[in-house]
């Protein structure tokens, strides 16, 4: 039995959390140690695409727990090898690195972008990432966003990015130079509040790193495995990327991460990249039920339809309450407030019972499990409604 007395003090203070002990989870559902129920609707930031202890993910993972936990990077086994092939098969490349974590992946992209322009463009190291960009917390992966504020935490910041102007190709272009060797981007912006990019970015974006012989790298880490409606976001826009990293949803609970890249430009050679945990059987048994389920006839289709159905309640919240604009595709949405009491109405919404994210004093975010249903998407807009009445 959990002690709810036990000290919370030995935790090094790096996140702001709520006094609750979570215990237990259940598909959308959050338990306290009080077990008091909450609908879950950040669901470890789009980490638990089928939410929480999903069937066939604890049975992968038990399984495979009582089989080969971890050999060595150096040895082959046999999930990893077959979560790479199905990743290759159902995107447009070639090769797969596993690692731990999205800004691990992040960082095995960055690597691997600089070798390509090494080996490629004559030592072409500068990366174009953008403002408000999220990328992760290693040294290199919050050089590459544009966080505000992230410049001054650790000094010196890691050289060789250049920030452009999300959703304008200009600033884009005004930045290439004879050290530049790839374009790096999220297809949305999660932490900025849920920014998609437009069709013409990202397609103008494609365009312009093949006139000028440049990398495309996504960083899907939060909208793929199916967040955003299809598989990974860039195939809503028609392009084909160089690069693109994975994290979050691909583990439905577990930490691993993938940077996927096309033939022509995996040049990792051994040694240049490893560690010791990535690709592990364990983490990778979870990956293939994951793929597994996103991938099972109807699955995607029915979790963009109760996505667009939690984007027609959160329209309807804000014409109620005079807020603002409902950005967002499949089951990754925010809702503009036009005030900064989302942190407020984030606290009210967990009292009632919902669980919410508040990337900015003025919106909130909203990721619930992929496979949510109809009665869960109108329940937690119930609850969210509450909330609003309190402080919208």
């Amino acid at each position: 039995m959990f002690s709810q007395t036990s000290t919370r003090h030995h935790l090094m203070n790096t996140a702001h959390r709520p006094a609750q002990i979570f215990i237990r989870g259940e598909g959308a559902w959050l338990i306290d140690a009080n077990e008091r129920r909450y609908l879950d609707w950040m669901q470890g930031w789009a980490v638990n695409a089928l939410g929480h202890a999903p069937a066939a993910v604890a049975a992968a993972l038990a399984a495979q727990a009582a089989t080969l936990l971890t050999p060595s990077p150096a040895l082959h086994n046999a999930p990893a090898l077959q979560l790479a092939e199905r990743l290759c098969q159902l995107s447009d490349f070639d090769q797969v690195y596993f690692a731990n974590s999205g800004a691990e992946a992040n960082e095995g992209a960055i690597k691997l972008a600089r070798k390509w322009g090494r080996l490629h463009r004559g030592g072409a190291h500068q990366i174009i990432t953008f403002g408000k960009a999220f990328h992760g917390r290693t040294l290199a992966a919050m050089a590459a966003s544009g966080k505000p504020g992230w410049d001054a935490l650790f000094p010196p910041t890691m050289p060789g990015f250049a920030k452009a102007e999300f959703n304008n190709l200009a600033s884009v272009e005004k930045l290439v130079g004879q050290h530049t060797v790839a374009i790096m981007l999220e297809p949305v912006q999660g932490e900025a509040g849920v920014i998609p990019a437009t069709s013409e970015f990202m397609q103008g974006l494609r365009a312009l790193c093949d006139k000028h012989g440049l990398l495309l790298i996504v960083d899907e880490v939060q909208t793929g495995c199916g967040r955003t409606g299809p598989l990974f976001a860039y195939q809503h826009h028609g392009i084909r990327p160089d690069i693109m990293t994975l994290g979050k949803g691909l583990g439905g609970g577990v930490p691993i991460s993938a940077l996927l890249a096309t033939d022509a430009v995996s040049c990792f050679e051994p040694g240049d990249q490893g560690g010791t945990f990535g690709g592990n059987p364990l983490v990778c048994a979870a990956g293939l039920a994951m793929i597994d389920a996103l991938t099972a006839p109807g699955f995607l289709t029915r979790a963009w339809l109760h996505g667009e159905a939690l984007a027609d309640g959160l329209r309807s919240l804000s014409r109620e309450f005079a807020l603002g604009e409902v950005r967002g595709s499949g089951m990754l949405w925010a809702l503009e407030l036009g005030r900064n009491n989302a942190p407020l109405i984030a606290n009210a919404a967990m009292d009632a019972g919902l669980l919410v994210n508040a990337p900015h004093p003025h919106c909130l975010r909203f990721m619930p499990p992929l496979n949510s249903t109809a009665d869960e998407i109108s329940h937690g807009l119930d609850l969210l409604g509450q909330a609003l009445a309190h402080y919208g």
